[in-house]
C-alpha cells in the first residue's frame, strides 16, 4: 500500500517544524517537494526521510551548506569529509559541556554558603584570571 503524499502543514506538525522553516530549507537546495495543482508542496515517503535526516543533522550541529554537501554527496569520500569537518568542532562543545557539567556539580556539592569563596571554585577559575589581557565582552 502506498502513502499519500503530505502537506507541508502535516510534515511541518509531524517534525515539529513552522512551516517557514520547510520552506527556507527548499529555498536553499535540501528539499524539493512535488508541486500539484495551485503550486501546492507534496511530500513523499523519501521526502520524510530527507526532511528527518536534515532534523538530525541539524541536532548534531551541521550548518545546512555542510548539510546539503552530505546529503548531496555521490561519493562517499565526499560524505566523510563532511563528517570529519564537523567532528572536531562536536569532540569541543562536548568537552565544554562536560566543564561546566563539572562546575555546576561542583556548586551543587559545595558546603561554602558563597561558592565565590570556596578554595576549589577559584582554583577553577585560576587559569582565567590568570589569562593574560582577554578583552572583556562588548569591548
Amino acid at each position: 500500500m502506498k502513502s499519500s503524499p503530505l502537506t507541508i502543514g502535516q510534515v511541518a506538525a509531524r517534525f515539529g517544524l513552522p512551516t517557514h522553516v520547510l520552506r527556507h530549507w527548499e529555498s536553499v537546495g535540501l528539499l524539493s517537494p512535488t508541486r500539484v495543482a495551485g503550486d501546492r508542496r507534496r511530500y513523499t515517503p523519501d521526502d520524510l526521510v530527507r526532511v528527518a535526516s536534515i532534523v538530525c543533522a541539524k541536532e548534531a550541529g551541521l550548518s545546512l551548506p555542510d548539510i546539503r554537501d552530505f546529503l548531496t554527496a555521490t561519493d562517499p569520500a565526499t560524505h566523510k569529509d563532511v563528517l570529519r569537518r564537523h567532528h572536531s568542532a562536536l569532540r569541543a562543545r562536548v568537552a565544554a559541556l562536560r566543564s561546566a557539567l563539572d562546575l555546576v556539580e561542583a556548586g551543587l556539592n559545595c558546603a561554602h554558603e558563597d561558592i565565590t569563596t570556596c578554595p576549589n571554585y577559584r582554583a577553577r577559575l585560576a587559569s582565567a584570571v590568570a589569562a593574560p589581557d582577554r578583552a572583556a565582552p562588548g569591548r
